[in-house]
């Protein structure tokens, strides 16, 4: 029997502020790369409430979703390992909070940094993922969709 198929659930902030964009820059195996604060969804969270988490630990900042920019689905090989991977993302945008003063960011998460949409269009070399700019995109085309339209059953919640 084939093993079956679980894509990695993830979630992505989309932060825009006077016209530049909240991103962070990490340690990948490929070198330093440009990505949204994002990460996996853990269990007992909703989707929503896992952006929140990823935003605080990889920015500093606290974020509140607000709507949903789209759900993605996208697979990789990682380079150097040969391993496939499928990503499903789940892209949100929302209101930036206050910066935690004193607090660590994420392993791995060197710095933070604003950059405008055409920065960030003119390095694709630097993007971790092509859904980077593609969540970027969409946000700026006007997609925004109810956070209720990613329904989290009560279950999720039991520990």
């Amino acid at each position: 029997m084939r093993e079956r198929w679980k894509p990695s659930v993830t979630v992505a902030a989309v932060i825009e502020r006077d016209g530049r964009f909240l991103l962070v820059e990490e340690h990948t195996t490929e070198g330093l790369k440009l990505n949204n604060a994002a990460g996996h969804l853990d269990p007992g969270e909703s989707p929503a409430q896992g952006c929140a988490r990823e935003a605080l630990e990889e920015t500093a900042h606290l974020f509140r979703p607000t709507a949903l920019v789209g759900v993605y689905l996208a697979r990789f090989e990682r380079a150097g390992t040969g391993e496939d991977v499928t990503y499903l993302r789940f892209a949100f945008c929302g209101e930036l909070g206050e910066l935690q003063a004193g607090r660590a960011l994420d392993e791995g998460i060197v710095r933070t940094l604003w950059m405008t949409a055409d920065e960030i269009r003119a390095c694709p070399e630097r993007h971790r993922s092509p859904l980077l700019l593609r969540c970027l995109e969409d946000y700026l085309a006007g997609a925004r969709y109810p956070l209720s339209l990613v329904y989290t059953d009560p279950g999720v919640m039991r520990g």
